[in-house]
């Protein structure tokens, strides 16, 4: 098993490669959805300064 692990030499390299992969992955896959509650965020703080605004002319 610990020669499985080893990978001849390399398993340094191929275990690094593999934990940096699943770390972008993981960061791509959250982004998205990050941004889509920040804008949701925006977008409700736009509205109530709006409807706060129409209060106020009317």
């Amino acid at each position: 098993m610990s020669e499985f692990f080893a990978m001849g030499g390399y398993g340094a390299y191929v275990w690094g490669s593999l934990a940096v992969f699943f770390v972008v992955l993981g960061i791509d896959a959250a982004a998205p959805l990050v941004k889509r509650r920040r804008v949701l965020r925006e977008l409700r703080g736009r509205l109530k300064r709006a409807q706060k605004r129409n209060e106020e002319s009317a």
